[in-house]
C-alpha cells in the first residue's frame, strides 16, 4: 500500500514538470525588450511624431487588455518589427506579461510599491501618496520603570562629567558638590532597580565611576579622611575588578599626611596586586617607594629600590635620586658609578640634525618645517633640558665630595661628561667650577678659570666674559669691566647680560644717554629681561625724564607684581611728579609686601607729615622706630612731636637713645636736659646740665642754662658758672676775630698776587663769605636757645641707600644660567643685589643652591 501511495505522489509531481523541447533555444528572449523604451528610433516613429506636432497626444489612451501593464493589445511597430513576449524554456511567463487573464506577481519589485494582486482600474502609486499622511508617532511613555531608570542613569553620567569638567578648570568645590549629587542619584537608581525587581541588572561600572570620582574630588579638596573612606569602599568590594590599583591613590594621600609607614604598606600592597605584564606601572610604584624611604631617612632601603629600577628600566630621575642617596651616606665610589650610569641613560629622542632642511627636496623641507615645532619635538626638547639639569646638578653636588679637592672632582666630572653624549655640558661645568671658587672667595682662581674660555666657541666665551665683566665691576675696576663687556658683546651681540654689563659701565661714567641705548638693545634682544627694564627706568630718572621712567616701572610692575623695589620706585617718581597721594598709595602697597621695612614706614610718615596729617605721620614714624630704633631722623621727629604736643617726659627716651647713637653730639644731651626743665624737674635738669658741662666745658649753651637754673634755684654756684661763661664767650670772640682777620688777609693777598686772576678775584671773596657765614651761623647757634627747639621736618632718604636698606635685595639674572636644586627646576641664579636709586642692576655670577 505504501508503495502504491509513493508511485501516485511521484506521478503528481511529474505532471507539473514541463519537458524542454530540444529544438528551443533556452537563452532566447533575453535581448527582447519592450519597444516603448526604444528612444533611439523615436524620429522614425510616425505615431510619436504626430503626437508631438498635433493634439494627437492628448487623446484618451487606447484600450489595452489590462490597464497599467507595459503591453497593450496591439503591438507597437519599431525598427525591429513587432515584438511578442516569448515564453521561457520551462514555460515560465515573462515578468509583467499577461497570461490566462491574470497578472503574475511582481516579486522582484515588491519593495518599490507594487502589489502582487493587480485589479482592473488600479493606478500606479509606488510611494503610497493616495493613502494620505502617515499617522503620528506614538509618544514615549516615561512613566514606565525602564524609562525612569534610563533617565536617571543619564543624569548620573552627566553629573560625573560636569564634576570632572569643574575640576579641570580649578573649581574644586563645585566639582565636589557635583560628585556628591551624582552619588545620591546613583543610590536612588539602585533603589529604583530593586523596587522594580531588576536588582540583578545593577550597572557596576556606573557605581565604580561614581565612587572613584567622589574619592578623587575629596582628595583634591584635601578632605583626606573622606577620600580614604571612599577608596576603601571600592577596594573592599570584590565585584570591582582591578580595584587594588587604587591603593596607590591611598598611599599618595598617606604621603601628603606624612604617614610614611602606611604609605609604604599601601604601595607594596598595590605592587603585589599588579602583574609583571604592567612593567611601567610597577616601576613607577617602586620609584614612589624609594622617594618615601628618602623622606624617612632610610637611605639604604631607598638605594635598594632605585638600584632595582636602574637595572630594569633606567631613567634620568631615578639615576639622580640614586646619586643623592649615595651622597647622603657618603659613598664616593658608588657616587662615581651612579654618575656614570646617569650619563649613559638613553633618552630615546632623535638627533637635532633631523630637523635641518635640505636644499634639494621641497616636499621634505615642508614636512620638516611642519614638525620642527610640533608637540613631539617640544617634548623631546623638554626631556633633553631636564636631563641636562639633572646631570649638571649631580656633577656640582658630587664634585667636592668624590675627591680630596673640589677642583679635582670637577675635573673628573668634566672628563666623564666629555666622553658622553652631553659633551656640550663640559664647558658649563667649567664655569660652575669658577663659581665655586667665587663662593670660596678665591677671586684670582675664578678669574683664571674664566679666562681659559677666551679661546672657546662664541657662546661659552660670551658667558665667561660676562661673568668676568661683573667680577671686575664689583671690584670697581671699571676699565677691565668695560673691556670684558665688549668682549662678551663681540662673541655674542644678542647676549642681554653682556649688554646690561656694558650699560652699567657706561652708567658709572654718567653717560646716561648711551647707557639707555644699551639697556634698550638688551630689551630688544630679550623683551622679558627685567633687569634691563629696571635699569632703563633708573637711567630715565637720572635724565629727569620722569614720564618715561614711570612708564618703564609700570611695565615692570605688570611683570613683577610683588616686587617691593619696583613699587618703591613708582612711589618715588610720583613724589617727584608732585603727586603725594599716588606716592602714598604705592608706599602702602610696598608695606603690603614688606610689612617691617623701616625706611618705607619712615618715608610714608614723611609724606603724611608734608600733607599735614600728624596723627598718621606719627603712627608710621613710630612703627619705623619699633623696627629700626637707630634712625636719627626718625628719633628726631618723634622727640620733636612729643615736645610739640607738650609731652616732654615721653620725648626724653628718644633723645636719650639719640645720645647713645651719637655721643659726641651735644645737642641731644641738651635736648634731654631741656625736656627735664620743661617738665618741671629742675633738679634732674641741673644734674644733666652739669654732666654736659663736664663733657663739653666750652659749650656756651650749657653754661647759660646752668647760670639761669642756679639763679632760679638760689644756689651758690651761680658766680662760678657766670665766670666760666664770660671766659668762654671772651675766648670765642677772640677766636672769631682771628679767623675773620686771617680770611681777610688771605683774600687781599690773593687779589694782589693774581695778575690775570679775574676768576680768582671773584671766587675768593665768595669762599671767604661762605666760610664767614658758616662761622657766624655756628656762633649764632651757640649764642641762642635754638638748640632747645628741633625742627619736625625730616630729611629725605639718602640717595646712596635708596630705595631702602632693610628690604629684600633684587634678584639679578646671572650671565650664565645653570641647573640647580633637587627639584630639577632651573632657578634664576645670580648674586642677590639691590638696585637702588643711585645704583643699577648688574649681571653677575650665580649663587648655586645645593640639593636638600
Amino acid at each position: 500500500m505504501s508503495v502504491l501511495l509513493h508511485n501516485l505522489s511521484r506521478e503528481r509531481e511529474m505532471e507539473n514538470v514541463h519537458l524542454a523541447v530540444e529544438e528551443e533555444d533556452i537563452y532566447s528572449g533575453y535581448n527582447d525588450y519592450n519597444p516603448t523604451f526604444d528612444s533611439e528610433e523615436l524620429e522614425n516613429d510616425v505615431g510619436f511624431q504626430q503626437a508631438v506636432r498635433t493634439s494627437h497626444g492628448r487623446r484618451p489612451p487606447m484600450t489595452a487588455k489590462f490597464p497599467g501593464t507595459a503591453i497593450g493589445a496591439r503591438p507597437l511597430a519599431t525598427a525591429f518589427g513587432a515584438r511578442i513576449p516569448l515564453a521561457s524554456s520551462m514555460g515560465r511567463p515573462m515578468t509583467g506579461a499577461v497570461q490566462d487573464g491574470a497578472a503574475r506577481p511582481m516579486t522582484a519589485v515588491r519593495a518599490a510599491g507594487y502589489t502582487s494582486s493587480l485589479t482592473r482600474g488600479s493606478t500606479f502609486d509606488p510611494l503610497g501618496q493616495s493613502k494620505g499622511p502617515a499617522p503620528p508617532l506614538e509618544g514615549k511613555n516615561e512613566d514606565t520603570p525602564e524609562e525612569k531608570i534610563k533617565i536617571l542613569e543619564k543624569k548620573v553620567n552627566d553629573l560625573i562629567e560636569e564634576s570632572c569638567m569643574a575640576q579641570s578648570i580649578g573649581a574644586l568645590q563645585l566639582a565636589l558638590e557635583k560628585a556628591k549629587e551624582a552619588g545620591r542619584k546613583e543610590r536612588a537608581l539602585v533603589r529604583q532597580r530593586e523596587q522594580s525587581g531588576n536588582a540583578e541588572h545593577i550597572n557596576l561600572d556606573l557605581t565604580y565611576s561614581v565612587l572613584l570620582n567622589l574619592a578623587n574630588q575629596y582628595a583634591n579638596n584635601e578632605m583626606y579622611p573622606e577620600a580614604l573612606n571612599s577608596y576603601q569602599v571600592i577596594v573592599k568590594n570584590k565585584m570591582f575588578s582591578n580595584a587594588g590599583r587604587l591603593k596607590v591613590n591611598m598611599a599618595n594621600i598617606y604621603v601628603k599626611q606624612k604617614s610614611y609607614p602606611k604609605a609604604i604598606k599601601f604601595y607594596r600592597m598595590a605592587l603585589d596586586q599588579i602583574s609583571n605584564a604592567h612593567k611601567e606601572l610597577r616601576i613607577k610604584i617602586m620609584q614612589d617607594i624609594g622617594v618615601v624611604f628618602v623622606r624617612m631617612g632610610q637611605y639604604s632601603d631607598a638605594i635598594t629600590s632605585f638600584e632595582h629600577i636602574m637595572s630594569e628600566s633606567p631613567n634620568i630621575k631615578t639615576g639622580f635620586n640614586l646619586i643623592l642617596c649615595y651622597y647622603a651616606i657618603g659613598d664616593r665610589e658608588r657616587m662615581k658609578k651612579a654618575f656614570q650610569k646617569l650619563i649613559s641613560v638613553p633618552l630615546g629622542i632623535d638627533d637635532e640634525d633631523k630637523y635641518i632642511p635640505s636644499n634639494d627636496d621641497n616636499d621634505s623641507n615642508m614636512v620638516i618645517e611642519a614638525i620642527k615645532n610640533d608637540k613631539l619635538h617640544q617634548m623631546e626638547r623638554n626631556l633633553k633640558v631636564l636631563a641636562e639639569k639633572y646631570i649638571m646638578t649631580a656633577a656640582k653636588l658630587i664634585a667636592p665630595a668624590i675627591e680630596t679637592s673640589f677642583a679635582t672632582g670637577f675635573d673628573w666630572c668634566v672628563d666623564i661628561v666629555k666622553s658622553s653624549q652631553y659633551i656640550e655640558l663640559a664647558n658649563d661645568l667649567e664655569i660652575n667650577k669658577a663659581i665655586t671658587y667665587l663662593r670660596q672667595k678665591d677671586f684670582n682662581q675664578a678669574v683664571e678659570t674664566l679666562k681659559t674660555f677666551e679661546k672657546k666657541d662664541s657662546r661659552v666665551k660670551s658667558a665667561a666674559a660676562t661673568n668676568l665683566s661683573f667680577l671686575y665691576f664689583l671690584e670697581k675696576d671699571y676699565d677691565q669691566a668695560d673691556r670684558y663687556a665688549d668682549l662678551a658683546m663681540t662673541a655674542d651681540r644678542y647676549n642681554p647680560a653682556a649688554l646690561i654689563n656694558k650699560g652699567n659701565t657706561v652708567f658709572v661714567k654718567q653717560d646716561y644717554e648711551k647707557a639707555a641705548e644699551f639697556y634698550k638693545e638688551a630689551l630688544r634682544n630679550d623683551s622679558s629681561c627685567t633687569e634691563a627694564l629696571y635699569n632703563l627706568g633708573l637711567t630715565y630718572k637720572k635724565l629727569n625724564r620722569l614720564d618715561e621712567a614711570l612708564d618703564c616701572f609700570l611695565k615692570l610692575h605688570a611683570i613683577l607684581r610683588n616686587s617691593a623695589q619696583v613699587m618703591y620706585q613708582l612711589a618715588n617718581l610720583y613724589e617727584l611728579l608732585e603727586d603725594p597721594q599716588q606716592a602714598i598709595e604705592w608706599l602702602i602697597q610696598v608695606l603690603s609686601v614688606t610689612h617691617t621695612d623701616p625706611q618705607a614706614l619712615a618715608k610714608l610718615g614723611e609724606l603724611y607729615d608734608s600733607e599735614g596729617d600728624k596723627s598718621q605721620a606719627f603712627q608710621y614714624y613710630y612703627e619705623s622706630f619699633r623696627y629700626y630704633p637707630s634712625n636719627i631722623d626718625v628719633i628726631e621727629w618723634l622727640g620733636a612731636y612729643y615736645i610739640e604736643t607738650q609731652f616732654c617726659e615721653k620725648a626724653i627716651q628718644f633723645f636719650e637713645r639719640a645720645t647713645l647713637i651719637q655721643p659726641t653730639q651735644v645737642k641731644w644731651q641738651l635736648m634731654v636736659a631741656s625736656c627735664y626743665r620743661r617738665s618741671g624737674n629742675y633738679q634732674k635738669a641741673l644734674e644733666t646740665y652739669k654732666d654736659i658741662h663736664r663733657k663739653f666745658p666750652e659749650n656756651v649753651e650749657c653754661l647759660r642754662f646752668l647760670v639761669r637754673l642756679c639763679t632760679d634755684m638760689g644756689l651758690n654756684e651761680v658766680q662760678e658758672y657766670a665766670t666760666k661763661l664770660k671766659k668762654v664767650e671772651k675766648m670765642k670772640e677772640i677766636r672769631e676775630q682771628r679767623v675773620k682777620s686771617g680770611r681777610e688777609s688771605n683774600s687781599r693777598g690773593r687779589r694782589e698776587g693774581s695778575a690775570a686772576g679775574v676768576s680768582s678775584s671773584v671766587s675768593s671773596p665768595k669762599k671767604a663769605a661762605i666760610m664767614e657765614t658758616d662761622v657766624k651761623a655756628d656762633s649764632a647757634h651757640s649764642s641762642s636757645t635754638k638748640g632747645e627747639r628741633l625742627s619736625a621736618k625730616m630729611r629725605s632718604l639718602p640717595g646712596s641707600n635708596e630705595p631702602y636698606e632693610a628690604s629684600s635685595p633684587k634678584e639679578i639674572d646671572a650671565s650664565y644660567v645653570d641647573p640647580l636644586g633637587p627639584q630639577m627646576e632651573r632657578p634664576k641664579t645670580g648674586a642677590k643685589r639691590r638696585v637702588e636709586d643711585d645704583d643699577f642692576a648688574d649681571e653677575e655670577l650665580g649663587d648655586d643652591l645645593l640639593p636638600e
